[in-house]
Protein backbone atom coordinates (compact mmCIF):
# COMPACT_ATOMS: atom_id res chain seq x y z
CA UNK A 1 0.00 0.00 0.00
CA UNK A 2 1.32 3.85 -1.08
CA UNK A 3 1.97 5.89 1.82
CA UNK A 4 -0.05 8.73 2.41
CA UNK A 5 1.06 11.71 1.12
CA UNK A 6 0.72 15.34 3.01
CA UNK A 7 -0.43 17.73 0.35
CA UNK A 8 1.34 21.05 0.32
CA UNK A 9 0.86 24.90 -1.41
CA UNK A 10 3.56 26.60 -2.70
CA UNK A 11 4.22 30.31 -2.95
CA UNK A 12 5.94 30.03 -6.26
CA UNK A 13 6.64 34.01 -6.94
CA UNK A 14 9.02 34.81 -9.66
CA UNK A 15 9.97 32.66 -12.44
CA UNK A 16 13.80 33.35 -11.92
CA UNK A 17 13.20 31.42 -8.71
CA UNK A 18 13.48 28.37 -10.84
CA UNK A 19 17.35 29.49 -11.18
CA UNK A 20 17.98 31.28 -7.81
CA UNK A 21 19.18 29.87 -4.86
CA UNK A 22 17.76 31.98 -1.85
CA UNK A 23 15.48 31.33 1.10
CA UNK A 24 12.52 30.07 -0.49
CA UNK A 25 14.16 27.45 -3.21
CA UNK A 26 16.27 26.79 -0.42
CA UNK A 27 12.75 25.81 1.66
CA UNK A 28 11.76 23.97 -1.38
CA UNK A 29 14.51 22.00 -1.13
CA UNK A 30 14.37 20.84 2.60
CA UNK A 31 10.83 19.99 1.88
CA UNK A 32 11.83 17.57 -1.13
CA UNK A 33 14.24 15.88 1.05
CA UNK A 34 11.49 15.51 3.82
CA UNK A 35 8.72 13.85 1.99
CA UNK A 36 8.41 10.23 0.94
CA UNK A 37 8.83 9.70 -2.55
CA UNK A 38 6.06 10.13 -4.18
CA UNK A 39 4.28 7.78 -6.72
CA UNK A 40 2.93 10.76 -8.75
CA UNK A 41 2.29 14.59 -8.16
CA UNK A 42 -0.50 16.42 -9.45
CA UNK A 43 -0.08 19.64 -9.84
CA UNK A 44 -2.54 22.75 -9.55
CA UNK A 45 -1.08 25.85 -11.05
CA UNK A 46 -2.38 29.40 -10.66
CA UNK A 47 -1.14 29.41 -14.61
CA UNK A 48 -3.51 27.24 -16.07
CA UNK A 49 -6.20 28.89 -15.59
CA UNK A 50 -8.81 28.76 -18.52
CA UNK A 51 -12.29 28.43 -19.25
CA UNK A 52 -12.74 24.58 -18.37
CA UNK A 53 -11.83 22.03 -15.88
CA UNK A 54 -9.25 19.85 -17.91
CA UNK A 55 -6.28 17.52 -17.15
CA UNK A 56 -3.34 16.81 -18.24
CA UNK A 57 -3.08 13.67 -20.17
CA UNK A 58 0.17 13.82 -21.94
CA UNK A 59 2.72 10.89 -21.39
CA UNK A 60 5.71 13.45 -22.11
CA UNK A 61 4.65 16.76 -21.29
CA UNK A 62 6.50 20.01 -22.11
CA UNK A 63 8.57 22.55 -20.27
CA UNK A 64 5.77 25.80 -20.94
CA UNK A 65 8.10 29.04 -20.58
CA UNK A 66 5.07 30.76 -20.46
CA UNK A 67 6.53 34.20 -19.89
CA UNK A 68 8.37 37.23 -21.63
CA UNK A 69 11.20 39.48 -20.94
CA UNK A 70 13.55 37.22 -18.72
CA UNK A 71 17.23 35.72 -19.51
CA UNK A 72 17.94 33.42 -22.06
CA UNK A 73 19.03 31.32 -19.49
CA UNK A 74 15.51 30.67 -17.62
CA UNK A 75 13.96 29.70 -21.13
CA UNK A 76 16.80 27.42 -21.58
CA UNK A 77 15.67 25.17 -18.64
CA UNK A 78 13.42 22.48 -19.28
CA UNK A 79 11.83 19.94 -16.63
CA UNK A 80 11.57 16.54 -18.45
CA UNK A 81 9.30 14.81 -16.10
CA UNK A 82 7.30 12.26 -17.51
CA UNK A 83 3.14 12.59 -17.60
CA UNK A 84 1.00 9.94 -16.42
CA UNK A 85 -2.22 9.16 -18.30
CA UNK A 86 -3.33 6.76 -15.70
CA UNK A 87 -3.61 9.32 -13.13
CA UNK A 88 -5.25 11.63 -15.37
CA UNK A 89 -8.02 8.83 -15.74
CA UNK A 90 -8.17 8.73 -12.05
CA UNK A 91 -8.66 12.51 -11.69
CA UNK A 92 -11.30 12.17 -14.58
CA UNK A 93 -13.22 9.64 -12.20
CA UNK A 94 -12.75 11.13 -9.23
CA UNK A 95 -14.16 14.19 -10.59
CA UNK A 96 -17.11 12.97 -11.32
CA UNK A 97 -19.97 14.22 -11.96
CA UNK A 98 -17.98 17.63 -12.57
CA UNK A 99 -16.63 16.63 -16.64
CA UNK A 100 -12.81 16.94 -16.82
CA UNK A 101 -11.25 17.10 -20.44
CA UNK A 102 -8.31 14.99 -20.92
CA UNK A 103 -6.00 17.51 -22.45
CA UNK A 104 -2.45 16.87 -24.38
CA UNK A 105 -2.36 20.46 -25.13
CA UNK A 106 -1.09 22.00 -22.44
CA UNK A 107 2.57 20.85 -20.74
CA UNK A 108 4.01 22.16 -17.36
CA UNK A 109 4.02 25.79 -16.54
CA UNK A 110 6.48 27.50 -14.56
CA UNK A 111 3.93 27.37 -11.89
CA UNK A 112 4.46 23.56 -11.57
CA UNK A 113 8.40 23.28 -12.96
CA UNK A 114 9.97 26.39 -11.22
CA UNK A 115 8.98 24.67 -7.91
CA UNK A 116 9.20 21.21 -8.80
CA UNK A 117 13.05 22.05 -10.24
CA UNK A 118 14.06 22.48 -6.55
CA UNK A 119 11.51 19.57 -4.84
CA UNK A 120 12.33 16.84 -6.88
CA UNK A 121 15.43 18.16 -9.21
CA UNK A 122 15.81 14.55 -10.55
CA UNK A 123 12.40 14.78 -12.83
CA UNK A 124 11.69 11.49 -12.75
CA UNK A 125 8.46 11.39 -10.38
CA UNK A 126 5.51 11.78 -13.21
CA UNK A 127 3.70 14.94 -12.91
CA UNK A 128 0.01 15.73 -14.35
CA UNK A 129 -1.77 18.84 -14.06
CA UNK A 130 -5.32 20.03 -13.31
CA UNK A 131 -6.79 22.93 -14.85
CA UNK A 132 -8.35 25.90 -12.82
CA UNK A 133 -11.80 26.21 -13.95
CA UNK A 134 -12.01 30.39 -14.05
CA UNK A 135 -16.04 30.43 -14.85
CA UNK A 136 -16.29 28.83 -11.76
CA UNK A 137 -17.13 30.49 -8.03
CA UNK A 138 -14.53 29.39 -4.88
CA UNK A 139 -16.55 26.92 -3.60
CA UNK A 140 -16.38 24.86 -6.45
CA UNK A 141 -12.60 24.65 -6.57
CA UNK A 142 -13.05 23.56 -2.62
CA UNK A 143 -15.39 20.81 -3.76
CA UNK A 144 -13.18 19.37 -6.19
CA UNK A 145 -9.93 19.30 -3.68
CA UNK A 146 -12.11 17.13 -1.43
CA UNK A 147 -13.22 15.04 -4.52
CA UNK A 148 -9.22 14.43 -4.57
CA UNK A 149 -8.48 13.68 -1.25
CA UNK A 150 -8.45 9.98 -2.20
CA UNK A 151 -4.84 10.55 -3.85
CA UNK A 152 -3.17 11.22 -1.04
CA UNK A 153 -3.77 7.61 0.02
CA UNK A 154 -2.98 6.33 -3.47
CA UNK A 155 0.91 8.06 -2.62
CA UNK A 156 0.26 10.51 -5.10
CA UNK A 157 1.74 14.66 -3.71
CA UNK A 158 -1.16 17.16 -3.99
CA UNK A 159 0.51 20.50 -5.06
CA UNK A 160 -1.07 24.02 -5.25
CA UNK A 161 1.13 26.43 -6.45
CA UNK A 162 0.15 30.11 -6.36
CA UNK A 163 0.73 32.86 -3.91
CA UNK A 164 -1.79 33.74 -0.97
CA UNK A 165 -0.85 37.80 -1.27
CA UNK A 166 0.07 38.33 -5.26
CA UNK A 167 -0.74 42.11 -6.14
CA UNK A 168 1.53 42.44 -8.85
CA UNK A 169 -0.01 46.26 -9.15
CA UNK A 170 1.66 46.96 -6.36
CA UNK A 171 4.96 45.49 -6.68
CA UNK A 172 8.58 47.13 -5.25
CA UNK A 173 10.88 46.14 -7.82
CA UNK A 174 14.47 46.54 -7.56
CA UNK A 175 16.89 45.29 -5.14
CA UNK A 176 15.44 44.18 -1.81
CA UNK A 177 12.22 44.64 -2.74
CA UNK A 178 11.07 46.69 0.14
CA UNK A 179 9.01 45.62 3.62
CA UNK A 180 5.71 43.95 3.18
CA UNK A 181 2.66 45.93 2.80
CA UNK A 182 0.50 46.30 6.15
CA UNK A 183 -2.35 44.72 4.06
CA UNK A 184 -0.59 41.92 2.64
CA UNK A 185 1.26 41.00 6.26
CA UNK A 186 -2.50 41.17 7.82
CA UNK A 187 -4.18 39.35 5.09
CA UNK A 188 -1.30 36.63 4.98
CA UNK A 189 -1.20 36.49 8.87
CA UNK A 190 -5.76 36.23 8.85
CA UNK A 191 -5.27 33.24 6.33
CA UNK A 192 -2.32 31.87 9.05
CA UNK A 193 -4.68 31.86 11.69
CA UNK A 194 -7.53 30.66 9.92
CA UNK A 195 -5.98 27.91 8.51
CA UNK A 196 -4.62 26.80 11.55
CA UNK A 197 -7.68 27.51 13.36
CA UNK A 198 -9.69 24.98 10.36
CA UNK A 199 -12.17 27.79 9.45
CA UNK A 200 -12.65 26.46 5.78
CA UNK A 201 -16.10 28.76 4.93
CA UNK A 202 -13.92 31.74 6.31
CA UNK A 203 -10.85 30.71 3.70
CA UNK A 204 -13.21 29.99 0.64
CA UNK A 205 -15.38 33.16 1.23
CA UNK A 206 -12.16 34.78 0.89
CA UNK A 207 -13.66 37.65 -1.13
CA UNK A 208 -15.69 38.44 2.80
CA UNK A 209 -12.77 39.34 4.42
CA UNK A 210 -12.11 42.88 3.72
CA UNK A 211 -10.12 45.42 1.75
CA UNK A 212 -7.28 43.81 3.08
CA UNK A 213 -8.68 40.59 0.71
CA UNK A 214 -9.29 42.52 -1.74
CA UNK A 215 -5.95 43.92 -1.98
CA UNK A 216 -4.08 41.13 -1.66
CA UNK A 217 -6.10 38.84 -4.17
CA UNK A 218 -7.07 40.82 -6.77
CA UNK A 219 -7.46 38.01 -9.12
CA UNK A 220 -8.35 34.89 -7.95
CA UNK A 221 -5.94 32.52 -10.33
CA UNK A 222 -3.22 32.34 -7.36
CA UNK A 223 -5.27 32.20 -4.09
CA UNK A 224 -7.65 29.36 -5.76
CA UNK A 225 -4.97 26.47 -5.50
CA UNK A 226 -4.98 27.11 -1.98
CA UNK A 227 -8.20 25.83 -1.89
CA UNK A 228 -7.73 22.71 -3.68
CA UNK A 229 -4.66 21.97 -1.33
CA UNK A 230 -7.47 22.73 1.72
CA UNK A 231 -9.91 20.60 0.26
CA UNK A 232 -7.79 17.26 0.45
CA UNK A 233 -7.12 18.24 4.42
CA UNK A 234 -7.70 15.01 6.91
CA UNK A 235 -8.98 16.02 9.81
CA UNK A 236 -5.74 14.75 11.58
CA UNK A 237 -3.24 17.08 9.77
CA UNK A 238 -0.98 19.11 11.27
CA UNK A 239 -0.96 22.47 9.22
CA UNK A 240 2.86 24.02 9.32
CA UNK A 241 4.55 26.75 6.93
CA UNK A 242 7.57 25.20 5.90
CA UNK A 243 8.61 28.71 3.36
CA UNK A 244 7.76 31.98 4.87
CA UNK A 245 8.29 35.87 3.62
CA UNK A 246 6.94 38.72 0.94
CA UNK A 247 8.65 39.55 -1.76
CA UNK A 248 8.41 42.54 -3.46
CA UNK A 249 6.29 43.92 -0.22
CA UNK A 250 3.26 42.51 -2.19
CA UNK A 251 3.89 38.70 -3.06
CA UNK A 252 3.54 36.10 -0.25
CA UNK A 253 6.40 33.02 -0.81
CA UNK A 254 4.62 31.10 2.17
CA UNK A 255 3.99 27.47 1.66
CA UNK A 256 1.24 25.66 3.53
CA UNK A 257 1.82 21.86 4.14
CA UNK A 258 -0.93 19.66 5.51
CA UNK A 259 0.03 16.46 6.97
Amino acid sequence: MAATMPALFVGHGNPLNALYTNSYTRGWEKIGRSLRRPSAILSISAHWYIPRCAVMANAAPRTIHDFGGFPQELYDVHYPAPGSPGLAERVKELLAPVSAELDESWGLDHGTWSVLKHLFPDASIPVVQLSIDERQPAPFHYALGKRLLPLRDEGVLLLGSGNLVHNLHSYAWGEGGGKPYEWAARFEERVRELLVAGDDPQLVSYEELGRDAMLSVPTPDHYLPLLYVLGARKEKDRITFPVEGVDGGSVSMLAVRMG
